[in-house]
């Protein structure tokens, strides 16, 4: 299962059905759980903890020391959950102690190739990060989003759970959840209303959500005059609360 030109630092607690291929380094700190399968010329730096059935492609450096100026060797961690895909050339680094001092992976995401995690960085669950994706650090993912192929996300950017940007958008300020945004700058043009109809959304949910997207972008109010609005929503349709969540928890200002 584990090839004899890899090379794996006796610290390193591996799960005994991983496979790990030629010429893949694994070093100290590193726990990778059962089911796992690890191509060649991989690099792995801990302190890292990989879950269950990952698949990691070749060439991608996961757990590296953050470039960040700030970071100086301090101990801090990558955490990788359960059935993730991660493509060729994937670079992922770990936190910092100025903010999270961990980077963490959720499950069932599919990473493509050449895309970069930054430090601190919270990718959720079930998301697609298409080729060339950068985040920047302190990047929080939600749960579904699809990031598509070089998607640029500022540090410390929001992107609300199942958003959508489309090809070469640079993402400067928080996308809400259910929000479609294109273009450099990154500007909000729909809903995703194709990915919720994939995902079972109902005809009246999506109603709702793209009636909360136009009191947002649509009839001129501010972020605090479309909660007012969208808190009463809320209560005939609760699928809003996502949205509004996204606009409470925002810091850079929203995406317009």
């Amino acid at each position: 299962m584990i090839d004899s030109r890899a090379i794996i630092h006796p610290e390193a607690k591996i799960a005994d059905d991983v496979q790990v291929g030629p010429w893949t380094t694994i070093g100290p700190e590193v726990e990778i759980g059962a089911g796992c399968i690890i191509a060649s010329h991989v690099v792995i730096k801990g302190p890292t903890k990989i879950g269950r059935n990952n698949q990691i492609y070749q060439f991608s450096s996961v757990g590296e020391d953050t470039p960040d100026l700030k970071y100086n060797g301090e101990p801090t961690r990558l955490v990788i959950g359960d059935n993730n895909i991660i493509r060729e050339g994937v670079t992922i680094h770990r936190g910092t102690v100025q903010d999270r001092s961990e980077t963490t992976i959720g499950n069932d995401n599919l990473i493509m190739a050449y895309v970069h995690i930054g430090h601190d960085s919270v990718l959720g669950n079930h998301c697609i990060l298409v080729n060339n994706t950068a985040l920047a650090g302190h990047v929080i993912v939600g749960d579904w989003a699809i990031l598509s192929g070089f998607t640029l996300v500022h540090q410390f950017c929001n992107i609300g759970a199942h958003s959508f940007t489309g090809m070469g958008s640079a993402v400067g300020k928080d996308v809400p959840a259910y929000v479609m945004v294109t273009g450099a700058p990154a500007a909000a043009k729909s809903i995703n209303s194709e990915g919720l109809r994939r995902r079972g959304f109902s005809k009246d949910q999506i109603a709702a959500i793209n009636r909360a997207f136009k009191i947002i972008y649509r009839r001129g109010h501010t972020v605090d005059e479309a909660l007012k609005q969208l808190q009463q929503i809320e209560t005939e349709e609760s699928v809003v609360s996502l949205m509004i969540e996204s606009l409470q928890n925002s810091k850079r200002g929203i995406v317009r």
